[in-house]
């Protein structure tokens, strides 16, 4: 069996286009993890086959691009790579603009409401604001990680080097901040802390090892002996809290 180091080398090279496909197999479960992550919360019509395949493109211009004398590695290169095509690919379905539109009206009247109340709205009641059955409203908020997942790279950047970055991508840049920057990341993170409390233990635990200990929802479903569909359910609601909480405390620090 041919080592990445030596289908690398050959690839660069020569272009071989056995050696690319042999890069591409050997990275393949990449564009299987970007995808089976990005799945969470996607609106029932998305196939985790099109996700693997918008994907593909992704690990196709990785290999392309990747300069293994830079000393980076190719897997943190690579995810980038894939996650932006699968973003692309879902950026480009006809039901992206009216999904954002939709989850847009559920963040106002969430927020609304809690105005109003002075506490966490009970489903009935959004349901009523929004004039959806409870069955409807369910569905909508399966759909509002797809939304969350695009927003996040809407709003691009600009490198060092002169690449375009999205917000996504920064997220993970392993450059030092500024003094401000540092300070407003700990900011947000307190306060971030402080929203993630409000949450119930099980849609806590859904976003913890979503976000920080980076299973798949098959893998939490796994580990809280719950179906994947429950687990879409738990994770959207959270999002939606965690979304009202901190765009209330956003309008408090500018305010």
């Amino acid at each position: 069996m041919v080592d990445t180091a030596t289908l690398w080398k050959r690839y660069k090279e020569t272009r071989d286009a056995a050696a690319r496909e042999g890069l591409v197999v050997a990275y393949a479960s990449l564009v299987r993890y970007v995808a089976g992550r990005l799945a969470l919360g996607m609106p029932s019509q998305v196939e985790l086959d099109d996700l693997e395949s918008y994907g593909l493109f992704g690990l196709l211009e990785a290999i392309e691009r990747f300069d293994p004398g830079r000393g980076v590695k190719f897997e943190t290169y690579a995810m980038t790579r894939i996650r932006g095509s699968i973003i692309d690919g879902l950026r480009a379905d006809t039901w992206a603009p009216a999904l954002r539109q939709k989850v847009k009206q559920m963040d106002e009247a969430h927020s609304t409401l809690e105005s109003e109340l002075g506490r966490e709205p009970t489903d009935e009641e959004l349901g009523s604001r929004l004039g959806l059955t409870q069955a409807e409203l369910t569905r909508r908020r399966s759909e509002v990680s797809a939304a969350v997942i695009i927003s996040l790279d809407e709003m691009p950047m600009t490198s060092d080097d002169g690449e375009g970055l999205t917000v996504a991508d920064r997220l993970e840049d392993p450059n030092s901040p500024d003094p401000v920057q540092e300070a407003l990341f700990t900011e947000r993170k307190e306060i971030l802390a402080q929203a993630l409390e409000k949450l119930s233990e099980k849609e806590r635990l859904v976003v913890t090892l979503f976000y920080f200990e980076g299973l798949t929802a098959k893998e939490i479903a796994m580990v809280m002996n719950l179906s994947v569909a429950r687990i879409s359910q738990l994770h959207s609601k959270a999002i939606l809290r965690l979304r009202g909480r901190l765009s209330r405390a956003k309008q408090q620090l500018i305010s």
